[in-house]
């Protein structure tokens, strides 16, 4: 195979998204039970940040 989808990427590379999702998503479950406010607005965000992902990837795989 050739082309850009045939290169290597290092660990770090391949990892570095998930990885942030999975700390984005682990912080916004404690945040979610602290209360409500500006703690529900910020648990919102976190917890919806893997879905934004996945339609992101989902919409550009579709093009």
């Amino acid at each position: 195979m050739s082309g850009p989808s045939s290169r290597r990427r290092s660990l770090a590379a391949v990892f570095a998204v998930p990885g942030a999702l999975a700390v984005i998503t682990l912080a916004g479950l404690p945040v979610a039970l602290a209360g409500g406010g500006a703690h529900g607005a910020a648990s919102w965000l976190a917890l919806g940040a893997p879905v934004a992902a996945v339609l992101f990837a989902w919409a550009r795989r579709r093009r």
